[in-house]
């Protein structure tokens, strides 16, 4: 999921005139279009910057508002008058923070690192405003004091929704330093520019690194074992950079997973994988050793300042988890699980290259190649075999099906809303009732001006009368000529997994934007997303949306057993990769001291430690770890923490029927409709009438 560098507040900047506004300045009022979208045709880079400082003139005044308030604070007039005070800010943060990570260009960079430390600082004068603080803190302190007199009683009695986001508001401001002095609330501040800017350094660094790397094939001859569509790409892509008559592969998962699946030539498979690995760490512009090393610096000098001993602790106190101790004693147990498991793919793998008599010696590059020719040796199953039944289409409909039948919501092309590419669709989601959730876009190939990965966001949050405008951007394979876009195994579950998250977004039903849609807490927020992967590949779902692309002939049962007797299959490596992110990412973040800290040796002694074999690397190495620089930094085990919630949830609809009607409604309305209006926890076992149970997630990985 992207990460979003939003606060109750929202995103925020300073710009030093805001005399400079344009009169059609499309940020400046509610957008003139269908259902409030952004008018992508008519926005210009132009329009950022005043729009920027409109919306920060109309939140300071919003603010002085609240202060200036000489009745006494409530929720009313000091909560809900925060949690609204920026509705220009909202808008042109809600496109500007999506399209420079989905379609930037330099005008959209550059404008980033300009407004990252006003962003900043604005956040700070907020977060530390004395007079401001002091009114949230006496609405809070309102909650339980027995001194009250009986109107201020009433005047305190809030829903519970209303109580979670007073303690969300009250403890923000804490958390950002509000009880601190003057001159460590300075200090402070100078931590988070600094923060604000490297962190867009790191980001744009590994962008960079991902388009500059280009693996030009020449000769045919050296394109062995690829599948034809896949040439085809190639070719294209090569067509499209000027050099017409080669091949070109990149480090864009679409390109970079099926050349180390398929390609025979060895070489060039440790040449594009050594290329993926070193991303930040090849001693040149784009270095991100110095980055990620200044990062933990920082951030262990704020936790101090807040009162952690390490910047993991801080970063969880908020969280489930609650502690790093927790979350560490969580990944240990199941590292005892997952590395015993990859040790023995890993042996399959080395009696393969054995029987081949090459003499060879089984690497990190040689993984995915191999363990395809092993999927079809055990499982018969070639995955070119079932990809024609996968066009990206037919699985994006069937998402939207399994949505249908289990709530009841449709989801209707629209063909008169701008769209900032020509990939771009958008599409009306109404509920049951005809009425409408909200408008979700679906952007899924990558191109130059987009970052890796998949991610959901908004365009719009969800609030009492205003419905979400929601955005899923993934990278998958490009349509050749007459060929659509064939998916992947793996890129089935992602459509369905970043749909999980729209899911989360477009169905929310809360009265105020800070406990709205995906605002709940990072060990949480993927439980919504990873259930949806359950449904993409269940027999009955497939017979729904797998169709051949040519024929429309519906999957066969025989491939339909196939994919269900492979559902384990390599899930040693694949939970192992993970496992050993997420230990990294922890590990950095408990550190106490990184002043002299040499993040490559540091990252080699850790994985050491835990006895991680070679042929695995994490899945991220610190120097492109783009996770743990945004929001997941001492988070990135919330994947593994909400896959035990998303095992344990699903058990709940086998037990029923996977559409069962009453347990999707428990689900709907205890999970995707509360947002953060509740913990997390309580939320679950609102649900499900339990805590979850690790064995469920055990037995899917085939761990147990």
């Amino acid at each position: 999921m992207r990460t979003k560098i939003i606060l109750i507040l929202t995103i925020s900047c300073m710009i030093y005139s805001c005399t400079s506004t344009t009169p059609d300045n499309p940020f400046l009022t509610e957008f003139q279009t269908p259902s409030g979208v952004p008018p992508f045709d008519q926005i210009k880079l132009e329009h950022y910057e005043p729009a920027f400082a409109a919306g920060i003139e109309e939140q300071n005044k919003a603010i002085e508002a609240i202060t200036g308030n000489p009745e006494a604070p409530t929720f009313e007039n000091t909560i809900a008058a925060f949690d609204n005070s920026s509705p220009i800010l909202d808008r042109v943060g809600g496109v500007f923070y999506n399209l420079t990570e989905a379609e930037t260009s330099d005008g959209l960079t550059a404008l980033d690192v300009k407004l990252a430390p006003v962003l900043s600082e604005h956040a700070d004068n907020i977060l530390l405003n004395k007079a401001l603080f002091q009114k949230i803190a006496a609405v809070y302190q309102q909650r339980e004091s027995p001194n009250l007199a009986a109107e201020q009683q009433r005047l305190s009695k809030l829903t519970g929704e209303q109580q979670r986001l007073l303690e969300k508001t009250y403890k923000q401001f804490v958390r950002a330093g509000a009880n601190l002095p003057e001159d460590k609330q300075e200090r402070l501040r100078e931590i988070n520019k600094q923060l604000s800017t490297l962190s867009i350094e790191f980001s744009n660094h590994v962008l960079a690194e991902n388009n500059a790397f280009k693996l030009y094939v020449e000769e045919e001859k050296e394109l062995a074992g690829l599948p034809d569509w896949f040439k085809q790409s190639a070719a294209s892509e090569a067509e499209a950079d000027g050099q017409a008559g080669k091949w070109l592969f990149t480090l864009h998962n679409a390109s970079r997973l099926p050349f180390l699946q398929y390609a025979d030539n060895r070489n060039l498979r440790k040449q594009l994988y050594q290329a993926y690995i070193c991303r930040g760490n090849n001693d040149d512009k784009n270095d991100n050793k110095q980055i990620i090393t200044q990062l933990l610096t920082l951030r262990m000098e704020k936790a101090n300042l807040l009162g952690f001993d390490n910047f993991a602790n801080f970063q969880l106190d908020n969280k489930m988890a609650k502690n790093s101790p927790t979350v560490m004693t969580f990944l240990d147990n199941l590292w005892k699980y997952a590395l015993p498991k990859a040790k023995a793919e890993a042996a399959e793998l080395q009696k393969l290259m054995d029987a081949q008599g090459k003499g060879e010696k089984l690497a990190a590059w040689d993984w995915w190649y191999y363990t395809e020719k092993l999927r079809k040796a055990k499982y018969d199953l070639d995955e070119e075999e079932i990809k024609p039944y996968f066009p990206l289409n037919h699985v994006r409909d069937g998402a939207f099906s399994v949505a249908g039948k289990l709530y009841g919501i449709t989801l209707t092309k629209l063909t008169n809303v701008p769209v900032y590419h020509p990939d771009v669709e958008a599409f009306e989601v109404k509920d049951a009732d005809g009425s409408q959730l909200g408008i979700f876009y679906v952007d899924y190939f990558p191109r130059k001006g987009k970052r890796g990965g998949a991610w959901m966001n908004n365009y719009r949050e969800q609030q009492a009368g205003v419905r979400p405008i929601i955005c899923n951007v993934c990278s998958f394979t490009k349509p050749v000529g007459d060929t659509p876009s064939l998916l992947t195994l793996d890129e089935v579950e992602t459509l369905f997994h970043e749909f999980g998250h729209a899911l989360h977004g477009l169905l929310s039903q809360c009265t105020y934007k800070g406990t709205a849609g995906t605002n709940v807490v990072r060990d949480f927020v993927e439980l919504p997303s990873q259930i949806m992967e359950h449904w993409a590949t269940r027999p009955e779902v497939l017979k729904m949306y797998a169709k051949h692309y040519q024929t429309g002939e519906v999957i066969p049962d025989a491939l339909i057993e196939k994919i269900q007797k492979q559902k384990t299959f390599n899930q040693g490596f694949m939970t192992t990769e993970l496992l050993a992110a997420a230990i990294l990412d922890m590990d950095l973040h408990n550190l106490t001291d990184a002043s002299t800290l040499n993040v490559v040796e540091y990252e080699r002694q850790a994985m050491d430690k835990i006895g991680l074999i070679p042929e695995i690397a994490p899945r991220y190495r610190a120097t492109y770890f783009n996770h743990i620089v945004g929001g997941y930094a001492a988070g990135y085990y919330s994947y593994l923490w909400a896959n035990v919630l998303d095992n344990d949830a699903f058990e709940a609809f086998k037990e029923h029927g996977i559409f069962d009607k009453q347990t999707a409604n428990l689900f709907r309305r205890n999970v995707l409709e509360r947002g953060d209006s509740e913990e997390a926890m309580t939320l679950y076992k609102n649900f499900r009438g339990a805590e979850p149970q690790l064995e469920a997630m055990l037995k899917n990985r085939g761990m147990k």
